[in-house]
């Protein structure tokens, strides 16, 4: 064997394997530029390709994530994927949403802060900020129903170990990364077991972190103070909904989607993408910006634990932007350039290439959002004889009812059919209670919660609750059915609006 043989042999064999999508849209292109700049900053990446997204969908797999793709990243453990479409009339859930569940990866991570040679309303101002999203639960475990043929419900779901794993992992972030103040963003105003839970347990978790500020605020506030004086938020931790439309908000104080990095990190595996979408009316017209997806590729060699060559392309895409002589199209319209005459992807990626080793002159060079494997892993404290130690009640059953009849009409009947073991509490329409009737006016949707509640001094059975439901399907259509429980005395059930 001659010695170039050797050498790339060698090369080939101290390679990290690198699972890479290149998506949808511009998606190939963006990563192009990116994989690009990697290999001529001379980190030895063995890039695995694997398809995923409308290209499978259109194949017929309806998770958009073929076997091929799953095994690829059960080998490597880190995706740089770009954006992936979900086609509009065939294939079914999100791609996007399908890797991130099917690996567990449970928190994105997604950092906000000023950049050179960006303009925005924001200028000189410093802002600096990570938002930490649970990524697996909330509205987006995407369980819905039809009740009827007009009134849909998707169920929220927030659990203590999902809040106290994401809660665990932005505290972490915050120690990590020398940070000072970690602000805890939900709605438990007003949805105060789901919100309120995830609340509670970062009130409960954050004295173990004695040098890091904590503080909550409900999230429509964080909204408001994110435009009116954004540099006051240091780490934000929160719900899936929430922090997908506040990490958004965030990169347009920045500048926009176009410069918007993001990583999804679970135990063991990450994937690491650009937030912004496949935009297929540009796709190979080779004028995308592709610094989203470059910094997140940063962050995604900061995880792989090559923070040297990060930090060099990092410190080259700043000064890039910096320089702005070679900016797309995007960046041209904000600063007042000629968009005519902008640079293309390609052009912007060789620009990059050509400024590794360089400095950006007005900004700090220190990294952001640093190796995620040293992370303190998250630690479980509900086992099973916590759970044992819990009293738990059935104190009762809410049915939901589908029915024409008004709200007085269905209560005076519903009345009845308790027998000896419950009684109808109220009725209620979209949360607010309609019977026993209390003088509002409320539009009927033909659809009613019935909550039916344990007769004085009644101990509970299951057959009580299959007795009543039994009476019911008589005369009534019913579309679901929920315990009402207690545990260690506390209702675990909210009240409607006037109940």
């Amino acid at each position: 064997m001659d010695r170039e043989s050797a050498s790339t042999d060698a090369k080939q064999a101290r390679a990290i394997p690198v699972t890479v999508i290149p998506g949808d849209g511009v998606g190939p292109e963006i990563v192009r530029s990116a994989t690009r700049i990697i290999d001529a900053a001379g980190v030895p990446i063995a890039w695995e390709e694997a398809l995923a997204g409308a290209e499978v969908f259109r194949r017929g797999d309806s998770s958009g994530v073929p076997h091929e793709t799953r095994d690829s990243i059960e080998r490597t453990r880190v995706v740089l994927k770009g954006p992936l479409e979900t086609p509009v009339g065939f294939g079914e859930k999100s791609a996007n949403v399908t890797l991130r569940k099917l690996f567990e990866t449970y928190a994105n991570v997604r950092p906000a802060r000023e950049l050179p040679g960006v303009p925005t309303r924001y200028s000189g101002e410093g802002i600096d900020m990570i938002i930490v999203r649970e990524n697996l639960e909330d509205l987006y475990a995407g369980i819905e129903h039809l009740e009827t043929p007009d009134v849909a419900q998707g169920l929220k779901i927030i659990t203590r170990k999902g809040s106290e794993k994401i809660i665990r992992y932005a505290f972490e972030l915050a120690r990590r990364e020398g940070r000072s103040k970690v602000t805890c963003a939900t709605k438990a105003n007003i949805m105060k077991l789901t919100e309120g839970m995830f609340k509670h347990v970062f009130e409960e978790m954050a004295p173990e972190y004695p040098e890091i500020q904590a503080e909550h605020l409900i999230i429509d506030n964080v909204a408001h103070q994110m435009v009116k004086n954004p540099t006051q938020f240091d780490v934000i931790v929160t719900t899936n909904l929430n922090g997908d439309i506040i990490s958004d908000l965030a990169s347009g104080l920045v500048g926009g989607l176009g410069f918007a990095s993001s990583g999804n990190y679970g135990d063991g595996i990450a994937i690491f993408e650009a937030v912004h979408g496949s935009a297929p009316k540009y796709a190979g017209k080779d004028v995308i910006n592709p610094t989203a997806l470059i910094l997140s590729s940063v962050m995604m060699l900061r995880y792989l634990g090559q923070s040297a060559a990060a930090d060099a392309i990092e410190q080259a895409v700043l000064v890039t932007l910096e320089e702005g002589r070679a900016v797309t199209q995007d960046l041209a319209r904000q600063t007042g350039g000629d968009v005519e005459h902008a640079a293309s992807t390609t052009g912007f990626t060789d620009q990059v290439i050509a400024n590794l080793g360089r400095q950006p002159a007005s900004v700090p060079v220190s990294v952001r959002v640093s190796d995620a494997s040293v992370e303190r892993r998250p630690e479980w404290t509900y086992g099973p004889e916590r759970y044992a130690g819990i009293a738990r009640e059935l104190v009762g059953v809410d049915v939901m009812i589908e029915s024409d009849l008004s709200a007085e009409a269905l209560g005076d009947e519903l009345s009845g059919m308790g027998g000896d073991a419950l009684r109808l509490a109220m009725l209620e329409s979209r949360g607010t209670k309609v019977y026993p009737p209390s003088g509002l006016t409320v539009d009927s949707v033909r659809w009613y919660r019935g909550r039916f509640v344990a007769a004085e001094g009644r101990a509970l059975t299951e057959a009580d609750l299959v007795g009543l439901l039994g009476r019911i399907s008589e005369r009534h259509r019913w579309t679901e059915v929920l315990r009402l429980q207690s545990f260690d005395g506390e209702p675990g059930f909210t009240k409607a609006q006037g109940e």
